[in-house]
């Protein structure tokens, strides 16, 4: 795995853990040369990640759309930044250059990111791993929603098994590396799901 897009809060949160993962993660990538693809931001969990990539000696892209380059304030001391017209474009150049992606504690934003990604996996738009980093079970309400869809008709089981899950950044990595694509004919019973 060469490089991984990471989705993260522009917020820093009110928990030191979240810091600290951010800053492990980031040195994690930068260990094991996996070039990091982010939002392009200087602060909150973004800028953390960022800062302490390039600090362990890694490579990281930002990617920008033009609007968010004054809001976010774009992090000025990255490897490369991309700068994008629109966030369709910012999500489609992030897929494209990214081998997996990987969440940590955000909001609407990082959800919406990491939701896309793994729609464009479950229609087999891409192939490529989505993982969650659940820091302090930060993720765990989300995931109990997950299976309360499963349990309810509109989410196969094995569509969220797709999604990996770990707490130790080491092990999601590891998750992600060895992640078999799921290979299903169709995403959904055309029969049992017919409108009435």
């Amino acid at each position: 795995m060469k490089s991984i897009c990471v989705f993260c809060g522009s917020s820093i949160g009110h928990e030191p853990a979240f810091i600290e993962a951010a800053k492990n993660f980031g040195m994690l990538l930068a260990e094991r040369n996996i070039h990091l693809v982010y939002g392009g931001a200087n602060v909150g969990l973004m800028g953390t990640i960022a800062n302490a990539c390039l600090q362990k000696g890694g490579t990281v892209t930002g990617i920008m759309p033009k609007a968010l380059v004054d809001m976010e304030v774009a992090h000025e001391g990255l490897t490369e930044i991309k700068i994008v017209e629109t966030m369709h474009e910012r999500k489609a150049l992030m897929s494209e250059i990214s081998d997996g992606f990987v969440s940590l504690p955000g909001g609407i934003g990082t959800l919406e990111e990491t939701f896309e990604m793994l729609t464009w996996g479950q229609l087999g738009i891409h192939s490529k791993p989505v993982g969650l980093l659940n820091i302090m079970g930060f993720f765990d309400h989300l995931l109990k929603f997950l299976t309360i869809m499963v349990e309810q008709g509109f989410l196969l089981s094995q569509h969220l098994e797709m999604l990996q899950i770990d707490s130790d950044p080491q092990s999601l990595l590891e998750r992600l590396e060895t992640y078999k694509p799921l290979a299903l004919e169709k995403w959904f019973d055309k029969e049992i799901n017919r409108a009435l």
